[in-house]
């Protein structure tokens, strides 16, 4: 892995030399974030870059890597993705979406957990879905594709446990002091990857690699049925262009990653991190800069 780009950016060829991109470090800066992102065209290979290999904390879009373990041992026949499993009201982890949300026991398959995990950022679906796979089995997989700077080191109830850890309450409500002090906002010791690493998984996902074809159109399917609009696809906002993706968010944390497909049969896997340094909870900009950072990759992309 080499080392942090912040202040530049990259625009490579499959069998060229680099040239200046776009201005990302101005536009982050503009939005009062710092921010990260690597995009690649999926099919000649180009790819432009802003920090692309800098470690960054995931947050939730460490669900992508568990729902390509559960395919691939789904395909292996080591599960079976129709199983149902009943998740009881007592083992629910925090979160305002899916079975995180709701009061009474639920019994469901794996296959539509994976679906709640990515489709609404499921975190007791993604828990349930951890204890089954197992996250080693994530990281095996991750170093098999060659992502050596992405790993998978706790479930969501661990995230929260270790917030309380250190702050004594946990989110949402920090000030800056205790968010300082926060674990898993540290890419050593969180949930982690780097935009160029993220982007490729996507783009394994998409060229039918990170698993078998029909476990490859599943993932696609799922992705494509994210809900959150303000983020990647607010830089898309086009009835022609398809938007696939998957957020995560901490505190002051705002990343998505996903792909972005054009009617001309164009499709670019984006991946972007932001950290802000305001505590709020609501932060309009830092969303809306996702999607504006993206559209500014994929456009110089399509040049």
């Amino acid at each position: 892995m080499s080392g942090p780009r912040s202040e530049s950016a990259v625009a490579r060829g499959t069998d060229s030399g680099s040239t200046s991109g776009p201005d990302f470090a101005g536009v982050f800066r503009a939005a009062g974030v710092t921010g990260w992102l690597h995009a690649a065209d999926l099919d000649t290979g180009r790819e432009v870059g802003h920090g692309s290999d800098e470690p960054v904390p995931t947050a939730s879009v460490f669900k992508v890597p568990l729902m390509v373990e559960l395919c691939r041992q789904a395909d292996a026949g080591l599960l079976d993705p129709a199983a149902r499993v009943t998740v009881r009201a007592a083992d629910r982890v925090f979160g305002p979406t899916g079975v995180s949300a709701m009061l009474d026991d639920v019994t469901m398959s794996l296959r539509d957990l994976a679906y709640l995990m990515i489709a609404v950022s499921d975190n007791t679906a993604a828990d349930v879905l951890s204890a089954r796979v197992g996250l080693d089995a994530v990281n095996a997989m991750l170093s098999r594709f060659g992502l050596e700077g992405t790993r998978v080191r706790h479930t969501t109830a661990a995230l929260f446990e270790s917030m309380v850890e250190d702050t004594g309450h946990g989110w949402p409500y920090l000030d800056p002091v205790e968010i300082a002090s926060l674990r898993v906002l540290d890419p050593r010791r969180a949930n982690r990857s780097t935009p160029r690493e993220t982007a490729r998984l996507f783009g394994l996902i998409w060229r039918d690699e990170a698993a078998s074809p029909g476990s490859c159109a599943w993932m696609r399917a799922v992705l494509n049925k994210q809900v959150w609009p303000h983020r990647l696809a607010s830089g898309f906002p086009y009835d022609d262009v398809d938007v696939s993706g998957k957020t995560g968010t901490l505190p002051t944390l705002r990343n998505e990653a996903g792909v972005v497909e054009y009617p001309d049969g164009g499709r670019y896997a984006v991946a972007v991190f932001t950290r802000s340094s305001s505590p709020a909870v609501n932060q309009p900009r830092a969303d809306a800069v996702i999607g504006t950072a993206a559209r500014m990759a994929v456009d110089h992309l399509r040049r």
